[in-house]
């Protein structure tokens, strides 16, 4: 089931973007009124995300879906047929490479997303994959719709969402005890958890007994993650920095029961297949 559908006014103004003063060739050749088809389907195996949208693209310009619509989510085989629009050929030239596109894109944030997560709960089964904020400026409603498909969540939607730590935010303040910077942030924000983000195993052991919530080990080594889920029993641990499906399941399985990674924004789009043909 896909997790929403982005809204009319984004989806308008990616087709505006396309076609600002219509579409020339479609003009130029008369064809804007003859009846035709657009079949899209998955050129190689992938996990599919945008199909929603590459529908309401079409509904947008007059178009009908024809048949079954696959769900942002699925996993498709090579060949598989994706979705079918059925309507005048110059509104589906119109919506024809603004929706292949976005389902490209989305497919490999989510098809890679999907093999970062299979890969840490092969690790542990109750392991969590959280996707960064690192995604293009201006695409995040789209990026978490991919992230969420592929079955992880988000790390933070936004700074406004969640209490996170940095050195950066040390810095400046060089003689504050982590247990009053932490007890700060409680009553500043008594809902919220304490997250913070340190960079070696004396840092974790000093902010775990300060009562941070979940220690981030940055670019941390599996041994290293390993060893702290050893020595602080109850604390939650999310290893950052580098996480992908080459090695989600080792650090689940050294007890990262949360993995941070940005890793799927910078997927290859999958290939999406396109035939156009009149009717």
């Amino acid at each position: 089931m896909s997790p929403y559908t982005l809204p009319d006014s984004f989806l308008e103004s990616l087709l505006h973007d396309d076609t600002p003063c219509g579409d020339a060739t479609s003009f130029a050749l008369g064809l804007a009124g003859q009846p035709g088809r657009l079949l899209c389907s998955a050129r190689y195996d992938m996990v599919v995300c945008g199909s929603e949208e590459a529908i309401r693209f079409g509904e947008l310009r007059g178009l009908r879906a024809v048949g079954p619509c696959r769900a942002s989510g699925e996993a498709l085989a090579a060949g598989e047929t994706i979705l079918c629009l059925e309507g005048p050929a110059g509104a589906l030239h119109a919506v024809w490479k603004t929706a292949q596109t976005l389902m490209e894109y989305l497919s490999g944030i989510t098809t890679a997303t999907a093999a970062i997560v299979a890969a840490a709960r092969r690790g542990d089964p109750h392991a969590g994959v959280v996707c960064t904020r690192k995604n293009f400026p201006g695409t995040r409603a789209a990026a978490v719709k991919a992230v969420l498909s592929g079955g992880a969540s988000p790390h933070r939607l936004s700074l406004s969402e969640t209490l996170l730590v940095f050195a950066e935010h040390r810095a400046f303040f060089p003689d504050d005890r982590p247990s009053a910077m932490v007890e700060r942030l409680r009553r500043r924000w008594p809902e919220r958890a304490v997250v913070v983000e340190v960079a070696d195993e004396t840092e974790a052991a000093a902010w775990a007994a300060a009562g941070a919530d979940i220690l981030q080990l940055e670019k941390m080594p599996v041994e290293a993650v390993a060893s702290l889920h050893a020595s602080l029993p109850g604390t939650r641990i999310a290893a950052a920095g580098g996480v992908n499906a080459a090695n989600a399941e080792a650090y689940a399985r050294a007890g990262a029961r949360i993995l941070v990674t940005s890793a799927p924004y910078f997927a290859p789009p999958r290939d999406v297949a396109v035939t156009l043909s009149p009717l």
